[in-house]
């Protein structure tokens, strides 16, 4: 008997006053009782329209009917067919704008919880699960992963199913790319990524970390090495600014940098080899999930006072309504219709070696109203003039976006990018201007989804197979 409840079973959270203190994981996931409960919500739909929401085309009904037969590592096996990642993507993919958004129960109520059942079954395999992957046969052809990141992951994971040897080559010491330096352990457990890449070694990749193609070794010196095709998946890096005075005061951080030291560099202990700011006041720049992110990590770190400086109005903001809603549960203020226009700092004319000097003492803000629609529809963002006003605070985070890294445009002749850095592909492979090298994932778009980085990499191991066996 389905269930006809219009709204999803909810999910269970850590405390707010416990969790703004602690770095585990917020939501606690579902019961077996709870998941038995959510997907009887499912009504199997024929035409599966969540499928087509899908950036991966995870066969969505046949797994959820599998946990309604209590068949949970049956459901994992079926969203394996196309998801290498499905622990990693029941957290932290935007499910409300893709597959839910299309699910039929949606129309009247609440849609199935597909995320939220994805995480589940994941997990469980996770914890009952001893299967170690297999080699594929070796095909004899070698292939080289530029970052291990979502996009990278998941070309390598499809193209050593088929046989071929894959090297992926990581510029940090830790493998996972921005699933492990850019996601706090709060939304997505270390341990869970580490899970992933183990399983991929098992099945015959090789990660090698420290590597910085472009610099340590290029793109030709790798198809010198034998390897017969290239995946660019190095992701979007580069951190933007909004070139106001005082950004190059201390206590400025983008997000990136702020993030990694935290989630990679354990900046967060006592006495870290990379330090971070703590404690006293934080200003955050941006509304996206990776200003979340920023501001809710420095909750964690200590900070008596996190602003989150927005120069639209809610309705407008583009982070999940889930990570925002844990924000404000946590305590951090949402300063909307807000935008900065000066960043303050301290200076002592009468003393040179003040230790204080060149810190960050507070940020200058202008109120905003919404005009008019701009070209991608959202209303566009107005100063009010003379409304300016300033915060004290102690740490500004920009996070208002990343571009591509140039470093592997400019090592790497007949490869052309666009006006914002990003690697031109051809739409349905991945194939670049250069011969033999793919493409995928944030390098291509800018900062984007996980789940649209893996549907990036599994179309270009697809193309890649082609290329390579028609040679």
């Amino acid at each position: 008997m389905p269930n006809m409840s219009q709204k999803k079973n909810p999910m269970p959270v850590q405390d707010p006053a416990v969790r703004a203190h602690n770095f585990h994981e917020v939501a606690e996931g579902y019961s077996e009782a709870t998941a038995l409960d959510e997907a009887m919500r499912c009504l199997n739909c024929k035409h599966m329209p969540c499928v087509t929401g899908c950036p991966v085309n995870i066969h969505i009904p046949e797994f959820i009917e599998k946990i309604r037969e209590g068949d949970f590592e049956g459901a994992y096996q079926v969203i394996s067919l196309t998801s290498s990642l499905p622990a990693v993507c029941g957290r932290v993919c935007p499910q409300e704008t893709q597959c839910e958004s299309k699910c039929v129960r949606g129309i009247k109520g609440e849609p199935v919880g597909i995320g939220r059942l994805e995480r589940f079954v994941a997990d469980w395999h996770n914890a009952h699960s001893d299967d170690v992957p297999v080699c594929a046969p070796s095909n004899g052809h070698k292939v080289a992963v530029v970052g291990s990141g979502p996009s990278g992951l998941t070309c390598a994971g499809d193209l050593a199913k088929k046989g071929y040897k894959v090297t992926i080559f990581e510029a940090l010491h830790t493998a996972g790319g921005v699933l492990v330096y850019g996601i706090p352990e709060f939304r997505l457990p270390k341990t869970i990524v580490a899970k992933e890449v183990d399983n991929l070694k098992a099945m015959g990749v090789d990660v090698e970390c420290n590597i910085v193609i472009g610099k340590t070794l290029t793109v030709d010196e790798l198809f010198g090495r034998g390897y017969e095709a290239v995946f660019i998946g190095s992701g979007a890096g580069l951190p933007n600014f909004m070139n106001i005075p005082g950004e190059s005061l201390k206590g400025v951080y983008s997000a990136n940098e702020f993030l990694t030291r935290s989630n990679l560099m354990k900046a967060y202990l006592d006495d870290p080899d990379t330090p971070i700011s703590k404690g006293g006041k934080v200003a955050v720049v941006g509304g996206g999930n990776v200003a979340m992110d920023a501001a809710r990590t420095a909750l964690r770190l200590g900070a008596e006072k996190v602003y989150i400086i927005y120069r639209r109005s809610m309705e407008e903001l583009p982070a999940r309504r889930e990570e925002v809603e844990h924000a404000e549960e946590e305590g951090i203020e949402f300063r909307l219709l807000n935008n900065p226009v000066e960043i303050l700092g301290y200076h002592n004319p009468d003393d040179r070696r003040d230790p204080k000097n060149g810190c960050v003492t507070g940020i200058k803000c202008i109120k905003m109203e919404l005009g008019e629609p701009d070209e991608r529809g959202r209303r566009r963002p107005v100063p009010i003039e003379g409304s300016e006003f300033t915060l004290d605070v102690d740490t500004v985070i920009m996070a208002i976006g990343t571009s591509p890294n140039p470093l592997i445009k400019t090592t790497t002749e007949g490869l052309d990018v666009n006006k914002r850095g990003g690697i031109i592909v051809e739409e349905g492979t991945g194939a670049t201007t250069r011969e033999g090298v793919y493409a995928g994932g944030d390098a291509v778009t800018g900062a984007a989804t996980v789940i649209s980085a893996m549907g990036a990499g599994k179309i270009a191991a697809k193309a890649i197979d082609e290329y390579i066996q028609s040679k």
